[in-house]
């Protein structure tokens, strides 16, 4: 057969916003519920960047009975004007042109979220519909875009409807932006309220004097967020539940020509610190420069006070970062321009310069709150616990050691108990954790011996939400997990030296396999949270049911599957109900649950590392009370186990 040749008149031309509709993933990442509520994010972080600059003080969200959203904002208004090249009015060309926007140099935003023009245009590219009202210099302006299909079955994208047109007076300023994602993209999915609310508290709490009020019109819920401490109330927020040493967060807050930079930290009894960081309202999960500027200045400003008052003898060494960070609970709020992300999920700070201006303003504006004597009692908390941090951290020295030992099947009595793969390849390499040894058996005897290795729980792991390192490191089980990933972990951990692409939590679908997958993500996400962030960590769905008869045999994994199963079996079904791992041969292990082929698997992942924090410390914690009250307010007391009844062994 010839080749075919590669000419000119192959290459295919995208206009407008069809490229978004034909690849969403390199705009929204995906088109999961993630991306869903991406594009109410996009139009939100607009409205948040008018406040931020100092337009306007209220913004409302609001889940429309339709499915679509609205936001709404009383900032400066999107400009109405006609563009001079493009020859459209400024909120057209926001809305249907790829990288255009206002936030490309520093005239009008000296700070901003929406860094490539591209979110406004992204949201009306991917909605089915989209309406703007912009009030500005005394009038009303309406445009209305939509997604169509033509007679060729060619979608054409975020189209006007009309040009920008006037419709009516007006004496209050900015923009409402309403619009429907179009389900040809995203599928049947919904705005999700407490997704919503949760993001929103999170851009009150950083943007101090902020109103963002969020409705659902569906279910008459509101909410009304504002917050005249800002990140100080954050702290607050953050620390509830665990027992704080301050009465009161401390707070400074200072700028440069290059940043804008407020900090509040607390400390508390917790023995694991919590810094959470932001750059123009945008989670840095993975840190950055900012962090490492603020975390080398607190160590040097704290050490500086221990010697000024005598606090640390001459001949005693500097306390390390580590001690001093020990249950303190920050957050790091900066604003700048020319933002440069990096890493895994492009939420680290790649700017060098930010570093040398957080450390500087830092190292300032903490002295002086240190050398005002009414702030004695915080220096003191910090540094005596940073003291005895230090003490603890030698005593662990040497089992830190051991878990940091190579290759030695011998350590935590690895022998007997974990079950290697023979692959070298760390990219396939599978580690599958079980609870139980029965399970274990199964597991063992019915994984792929090449890729797949196992490791049995024998009892529950230590929760080490309430432990120091050296009562943690005491756990045999956590020793033994520790050893078989070979990473170590805290201040020590390596990514670069782990063993396996998936680490595999498999526990049984009842309360206590929950609550061994909740402390196992816990002590992953206390001290080894970069297999969380770098996507290594997930949970084995093991079935709930087997449906089946002479010629039919389906597995389920959840109630609906169930119903669904035994209509699809017809008359003389059997039902066998999983209560646990070990119920299973190890053929019907592999086959439902470690097998790649059919195994359903759900990945660890932090979306929002604030109510992550939040959740562990309310699940996990000390704080009794919170968890009654998070339970009583999510559990289903009133349901009832009806499997017997609505499904017999025989029809």
């Amino acid at each position: 057969m010839a080749e075919k040749k590669y000419e000119s008149k192959d290459i295919v031309v995208l206009d407008g916003l069809d490229a978004v509709r034909l690849r969403p993933g390199m705009y929204i990442g995906t088109t999961s519920a993630r991306g869903y509520h991406h594009i109410l994010w996009e139009i939100v972080d607009n409205a948040i960047d008018e406040i931020s600059n100092g337009h306007g003080d209220t913004i409302k969200i609001t889940i429309n009975k339709d499915g679509s959203a609205t936001v709404e904002d009383n900032g400066r208004g999107i400009p109405v004007d006609m563009h001079p090249t493009l020859k459209k009015s400024g909120v057209e060309v926001v809305y249907t042109t790829l990288h255009a926007g206002g936030k490309f140099n520093n005239e009008n935003y000296k700070f901003s979220g929406g860094l490539h023009g591209v979110g406004a245009s992204v949201t009306n590219a991917l909605s089915k519909w989209c309406k703007v009202t912009v009030n500005k210099n005394g009038k009303k302006y309406f445009i209305e875009f939509h997604s169509y299909e033509d007679g060729r079955g060619k979608i054409h994208s975020g189209v006007p409807v009309a040009p920008l047109k006037e419709i009516g007076t007006s004496k209050t300023s900015g923009t409402t932006v309403s619009f429907l994602p179009d389900d040809r993209v995203f599928g049947k999915q919904s705005f999700n309220f407490e997704t919503i609310t949760q993001r929103a508290r999170e851009l009150a709490f950083l943007n101090k004097g902020l109103r963002i009020i969020v409705e659902d019109e569906n279910t008459a819920e509101k909410v009304d967020y504002h917050y005249e401490g800002g990140i100080k109330d954050f702290v607050s927020y953050l620390v509830e539940g665990k027992t704080s040493l301050f009465k009161t967060p401390m707070y400074f807050a200072a700028e440069s020509k290059i940043v804008d930079l407020e900090v509040s930290f607390i400390s508390t009894d917790s023995y694991t610190e919590n810094t959470f960081s932001y750059v123009n309202n945008i989670p840095t999960t993975e840190g950055g420069m900012h962090e490492i500027g603020f975390k080398s200045a607190l160590t040097k400003v704290f050490n500086d006070y221990a010697r000024a008052n005598n606090m640390l003898k001459e001949k005693e060494p500097n306390l390390l970062g580590e001690d001093f960070r020990e249950g303190l609970v920050t957050v790091i709020n900066v604003k700048m321009s020319n933002v440069q992300f990096e890493g895994q999920t492009k939420t680290k700070l790649g700017n060098p310069e930010a570093r040398t201006e957080v450390e500087a303003l830092t190292i300032k504006e903490l002295s002086n709150i240190l050398n005002d004597k009414k702030n004695a009692s915080y220096a003191e908390v910090i540094v005596n616990k940073a003291k005895q941090a230090a003490k603890v951290r030698l005593a662990a020295k040497k089992a830190k050691e051991l878990t940091r030992a190579k290759n030695n099947a011998e350590n935590f009595n690895l022998v007997g108990k974990l079950a290697s793969s023979t692959s070298r390849d760390k990219s396939k390499s599978e580690l599958f954790i079980v609870e139980g040894d029965s399970a274990g058996g199964s597991a063992k005897q019915g994984r792929d011996r090449r890729y797949q290795a196992i490791l049995p729980l024998r009892g529950k792991p230590l929760n080490a939400e309430k432990k120091r390192i050296d009562q943690v490191l005491a756990n045999e089980e956590i020793r033994t997990i520790i050893s078989a990933l070979d990473t170590g972990f805290g201040e020590d951990f390596d990514l670069s030296s782990l063993r396996y692409n998936k680490v595999i939590i498999l526990s049984d679908a009842d309360q206590d396999g929950a609550h061994i997958r909740a402390i196992l993500c816990t002590f992953f996400y206390r001290y080894m949270k970069p297999l969380i962030t770098d996507g290594h960590v997930f949970i084995g769905l093991p079935p709930l049911y087997k449906v089946y008869k002479k010629d039919y045999e389906k597995y389920v994994y959840s109630d609906a599957e169930l119903a669904e199963a035994v209509a699809s079996a017809g008359k003389g079904y059997m039902i066998q109900r999983y209560k646990g791992l070990g119920e299973m041969n190890p053929e019907q292990l592999w086959e439902t649950t470690m097998d790649p082929e059919n195994r359903t698997l759900v990945q660890v992942t932090i979306e929002d590392a604030a109510r992550a924090e939040k959740m562990i410390t309310t699940l996990m914690g000390d704080d009794i009370e919170g968890r009654k009250a998070y339970i009583g307010e999510h559990a289903n007391f009133d349901r009832e186990d009806t499997f017997m009844r609505d499904y017999k062994k025989i029809d």
